[in-house]
């Protein structure tokens, strides 16, 4: 059974399950559509996983710091966690909140705070990420958003009839993942002086696509049908990983700041590629924004 908290205002409702404060739902009131991917969990069983401390697989799926090891889950410990506290609620916004623990100690060695707040304004969506060194030394971690997004939307559709648009013409490489989803070396180009990436069947047939540093910080989805669906902008992330089970009906479009393993890593968790030190008593807010077109 699934506690699921409502927002709305005039334009959208939206869903978040209290399972891992998970983004479930975008509703558009004009045209009673339904923008998130539905879970199907004989394809892929989840919506919008929140990705902390930790974004993709880890060499060995552990992490070392000061010589200890720890075991990570895949993605880090907030996905489909059933211990985050909703710390306030209105009609328009939601904050949850989870503190480190017994329990977080065995796989994170850090006294933290992260918060996750949900805000609705007009027909955007803000996902802000909270963190709280609560420790008397610096602390380590990465952030992601992995919304998934219905791709048709529209009945008479195809998913070939969808494409992400960037806000400028890039030249994009993708780094591909080696065995056990781990960062290689090796890239392959996906655009070349394009601000578009048209989706097909076969686009994720080597797993997600992976962008470093990433120059534009706003992407579309859109239609050749519909026009525009909605977009996603991230200036306060890093990396842009997109990513679909090939053939499966939804695209995600993930903000990150910090990256997989990369194959050559050492698994200290202080010099992790894209990881991010915070000081005590200091605090780190990132957000992306979802607005529906």
């Amino acid at each position: 059974h699934k506690i699921m908290y409502i927002l709305k205002n005039d334009h959208l409702q939206i869903g978040i399950q209290h399972n891992g404060a998970e983004l479930c739902s975008i509703k558009n009131m004009q045209n009673n559509k339904e923008y998130m991917w539905q879970a199907d969990s004989e394809i892929w069983g989840s919506h919008a996983p929140n990705l902390f401390p930790v974004i993709g697989a880890l060499k060995g799926g552990k992490i070392k710091y000061e010589g200890q090891y720890y075991d990570m889950p895949r993605h880090g410990f907030i996905r489909h966690n059933e211990n985050l506290e909703v710390k306030d609620q209105t009609e328009t916004s939601i904050t949850f909140s989870i503190k480190s623990n017994e329990e977080l100690r065995k796989i994170y060695p850090f006294e933290f705070e992260f918060n996750l707040c949900f805000t609705l304004k007009d027909k955007s969506i803000q996902v802000n990420h909270l963190v709280k060194n609560l420790d008397a030394k610096p602390i380590y971690f990465q952030i992601g958003g992995h919304p998934a997004f219905n791709a048709p939307l529209f009945d008479g559709e195809k998913y070939e009839d969808y494409y992400l648009e960037f806000d400028q013409n890039l030249n994009l490489e993708t780094f591909l993942l080696g065995e056990s989803g781990l960062v290689s070396e090796n890239t392959k180009m996906v655009i070349e002086n394009s601000d578009k990436i048209q989706l097909t069947k076969d686009l994720f047939n080597n797993d997600a696509l992976i962008f470093k540093n990433i120059v534009s910080k706003h992407v579309s989805l859109k239609s050749k049908k519909h026009g525009s669906i909605l977009s996603v902008s991230y200036k306060d992330f890093k990396n842009l990983g997109i990513w679909a089970k090939p053939g499966a009906p939804y695209v995600c479009i993930e903000p990150w700041l910090g990256i997989a393993d990369v194959e050559s890593t050492d698994q200290n968790f202080k010099t992790k590629e894209g990881i991010i030190a915070l000081e005590k008593e200091k605090e780190y807010s990132a957000t992306y924004t979802i607005t529906i077109e």
